[in-house]
C-alpha cells in the first residue's frame, strides 16, 4: 500500500494520477447512467452498444490505415454506438416480442464486424487492447472529455430526473402523466452509447459493462429510491475503481481485471446476504 502512495506522489509517474482521476471521474458516470440501465433493466442493450462498438473501432482503424488516414477510432465508434442504440431503441418501442432477437444480432455481428475491419488492417491490430483497455494509459485529454461529460450527464440527472424516474419505474402510468417516456428512452440510450464511447475507449469494453451495472446492483440493495441509488452507486463505482487500481499496482496485474473482479465478488457478497436475510425473514 505504501509504494502505491509514494508512486502516486511521485512527480515521475503522472500516468497514476491521472489513472487515479480517470477512475473517480468515471465513477459519476456508471454510477448515475448505470442506475437507471439497472432500474430500467436494460442491461442488454447496454452490453450490445459496447459490443458493436468494437464494430466501429474497427472500421476507423482500417479506414485510418488504407482510405482516409488519422480517422480516429472514437468517430468510429460514436457511429457504431448510436446506430446500434437507435435500431435498438426503435425495436424496443416498436417491436418489444424481437428485441432480444435484435439486441442479440447487433451484439454479434458488430463484434464480428470489428475483428473482420482488424484483420485486414495492415499491421493488425489486436482486439484484446479494446476489450480490456488501459487505465495507466490516460491523457490529459481523455480526463477533460470525461469531466465534460461528468457534468453533461449530472446536469440532465439534476434537470430531468422526475421524469427519469417516473419512466423508469412505471412507463405506463408516467406516459398517462405526460412524460415524453420514449423521448427519454431515445436520449438515455444516446447518453449511454457516448459514455461507453469514451469510457471503452481507456477503461475497455469489458469493464465498461460490469461497471454499468455492478455497482448499481450493489446499491439496489439498500437504496430506496432512484436518487440515492446513483449517489450510492457513484461511491461504489470510486471504491471499486481506486482498490482495483490499488490492487493491479502492488500485485501487478492488469488494473481493469483486478476492478472487474472486486465489483464482482462484493456484487455477490450483497446478493448472498440479501437472499439469507430474506431467508431468516420466512423462517
Amino acid at each position: 500500500m505504501q509504494s502505491f502512495f509514494e508512486a502516486l506522489i511521485n512527480i515521475n509517474f503522472p500516468f497514476l494520477r491521472n489513472a487515479l482521476l480517470a477512475g473517480l471521474l468515471s465513477s459519476v458516470l456508471f454510477g448515475i447512467l448505470g442506475s437507471v440501465v439497472t432500474v430500467r433493466r436494460i442491461g442488454s442493450l447496454a452490453g450490445a452498444v459496447s459490443h458493436a462498438v468494437l464494430g466501429g473501432i474497427g472500421m476507423a482503424l482500417y479506414l485510418s490505415a488504407t482510405i482516409i488516414p488519422g480517422f480516429p477510432p472514437i468517430a468510429g465508434a460514436l457511429i457504431f454506438a448510436l446506430l446500434s442504440a437507435a435500431i435498438i431503441a426503435l425495436v424496443s418501442l416498436k417491436a418489444k416480442q424481437r428485441e432480444d432477437t435484435v439486441i442479440n444480432a447487433i451484439w454479434v455481428i458488430g463484434m464480428s464486424l470489428g475483428l473482420l475491419f482488424m484483420a485486414k488492417t495492415p499491421g493488425y491490430a489486436d482486439p484484446s487492447t479494446w476489450l480490456f483497455g488501459n487505465i495507466l494509459l490516460i491523457s490529459n485529454l481523455d480526463l477533460i472529455l470525461l469531466a465534460c461529460l461528468d457534468v453533461i450527464v449530472m446536469t440532465l440527472a439534476w434537470r430531468f430526473y422526475a421524469q427519469i424516474e417516473a419512466s423508469s419505474f412505471d412507463a405506463e402510468f408516467a406516459r398517462t402523466r405526460g412524460v415524453p417516456v420514449d423521448k427519454i428512452f431515445f436520449l438515455l440510450l444516446g447518453i449511454t452509447a457516448a459514455a461507453i464511447v469514451l469510457l471503452q475507449t481507456f477503461v475497455g469494453i469489458v469493464m465498461v459493462i460490469a461497471m454499468l451495472t455492478l455497482p448499481s446492483g450493489c446499491a439496489g440493495v439498500f437504496s430506496r429510491s432512484l436518487g440515492s441509488m446513483m449517489l450510492s452507486s457513484c461511491l461504489f463505482a470510486a471504491l471499486f475503481s481506486v482498490c482495483g487500481l490499488v490492487s493491479g499496482w502492488i500485485f501487478d496485474l492488469p488494473v481493469g481485471a483486478m476492478t472487474v473482479i472486486i465489483a464482482g465478488v462484493v456484487f455477490l457478497g450483497f446478493s448472498m446476504f440479501k437472499a439469507m436475510t430474506k431467508q431468516l425473514v420466512k423462517n
